[in-house]
């Protein structure tokens, strides 16, 4: 028997009031995330537990690595079955890690397996759970539903596809899915495979002969996803760099399109006013920026050279990039460029850096123009979560804050907002049995429920 029981996280009885009253039945806006847009207009029935749980998770790698698990085990040649055990044997004892919380709420929620997970438990787990997706033929758009799920955007490469997003629109009812705009691809110019990535774009915008041609095309697949329902889009960066000069940006791009190499000095030069470009032109559209910052890539060269990108290998970075997203969204305010910005932070030591920021560049156009996101990555977890609120609370305004978001590449990801919802009401149930804010259920409740979704639906739609 499970050791998560009904008040889970909830410490007092206003917790448990705000959860189960206003929170636990609330939709998800999911805003942020790794989907599979194909998969889940293929709509297949999952092969096994293994396929669904662990086949894509490099969170799940990462934990069995740090527990000393043999990468045959995790992404080698292993069986399915090899691997689930080994990942059991991790988890079992990982205390402490969001994954021991994850694993069993998503083996609850969606196949009713109360069985704690542990290497005792495996045989008994595996079996359980592949007989439930076989009996319940269980696919990727059951779970979205049983989960209450409203809104996803997917992360999309300039150069994808769009067509799937109106299958999906007449496919499924009651969910929609759209995409985020993401152009990481054509910013990092120091990429061994950018010339392929800039034929990609050129494949479905137009020739691209210069810095003037790069910004059209960008221009013209932007325009195409918002025809695809696109509200926001996505900039992900170790560090922020300064705007630099346009002129600079120009001659660093010919070069690199002669097949020349870039010094550092050149590629910082491009994309940091590639980052000015894209905001300016995010702000002309109206389309909310979600800038991810502080993730340093791929450490381990042999491991990124054996398995590819996303596999594991991030790490958080200790670069200080205040100070030049101070420079960058000055410059856009006083050219009235400003898009509304979800700044997500993945150094702690940042908090308060980053809620005083945004607070210096907010807009009445929008309650919570610029947001300082929910916990992410390496912080979302029950103490990251907590400082998160904590800092967010102190320095900018609760109320105004749009909530979580699962940036998985799971379909059973979604315990994760739940997760996130405990503790946000056991945070202000906290204060409430502590004298500190109301004792007013119903006007706390409605605080709990814009953070929930609402105030995302209102921040993405204007409504």
């Amino acid at each position: 028997m499970s050791y998560m029981k009904k008040n889970f996280l909830l410490q007092n009885e206003y917790a448990e009031k705000l959860y189960f009253g206003y929170a636990k039945d609330m939709p998800i806006f999911d805003y942020h995330c790794h989907l599979s847009e194909k998969e889940l207009l293929a709509d297949e029935v999952f092969e096994s537990i293994y396929s669904v749980w662990l086949k894509y998770d490099h969170y799940k790698w990462r934990l069995m690595r740090n527990f000393g698990i043999d990468e045959e085990f995790i992404t080698g040649g292993a069986s399915d079955k090899e691997k689930f055990f080994a990942y059991c044997k991790t988890v079992g004892t990982a205390f402490g890690n969001p994954l021991y919380h994850w694993s069993q709420a998503e083996l609850e929620e969606y196949f009713g397996c109360t069985a704690e997970i542990n290497e005792q438990n495996a045989e008994y787990i595996w079996n359980y759970c592949n007989d439930y997706i076989k009996k319940n033929n269980l696919k990727p758009s059951d779970i979205i539903r049983k989960s209450g799920v409203r809104y996803i955007f997917t992360t999309n490469e300039v150069f994808d596809d769009l067509t799937t997003f109106a299958a999906l629109k007449e496919k499924f009812e009651g969910f929609t899915v759209l995409p985020a705009f993401r152009a990481d691809k054509i910013m990092n110019i120091e990429a061994e495979r950018y010339p392929e990535f800039l034929a990609k774009l050129e494949a479905c915008s137009l020739p691209i002969a210069g810095l003037n041609d790069l910004e059209r095309a960008l221009e013209a697949r932007l325009a195409d996803f918002i025809k695809a329902g696109a509200v926001a889009a996505d900039i992900a960066l170790e560090k922020a760099l300064p705007v630099g000069d346009r002129a600079a940006a120009e001659k660093a791009f010919a070069k690199r399109l002669s097949g020349q190499e870039l010094t550092l000095a050149e590629t910082e030069a491009f994309k940091g006013y590639l980052t000015y470009f894209l905001c300016k032109m995010y702000a002309k559209n109206n389309i909310v920026t979600e800038i991810h910052i502080g993730a340093m890539r791929n450490n381990n060269a042999v491991m990124l050279n054996k398995l590819g990108l996303d596999s594991g290998y991030d790490s958080v970075s200790d670069t200080d990039s205040t100070t030049l997203l101070s420079r960058l969204f000055d410059r856009l305010i006083s050219e009235n460029s400003l898009p509304k910005v979800i700044l997500f932070n993945l150094n702690p030591k940042m908090n308060a850096e980053f809620c005083t920021l945004i607070g210096c560049f907010q807009q009445s156009s929008a309650k919570g123009a610029m947001q300082y996101g929910a916990a992410w990555w390496f912080l979302d977890h029950k103490p990251g979560m907590e400082k998160h609120l904590t800092d967010l609370a102190a320095l900018t305004h609760i109320g105004s804050f749009i909530g979580m978001l699962t940036d998985s590449r799971s379909f059973l990801s979604y315990p994760r907002h739940h997760y996130f919802r405990r503790i946000l009401c056991n945070f202000l149930g906290t204060l409430m049995d502590n004298g500190e804010i109301t004792q007013d259920i119903d006007f706390v409740g409605k605080v709990v429920k814009d953070i929930c979704f609402d105030n995302a639906a209102e921040y993405f739609f204007n409504r």
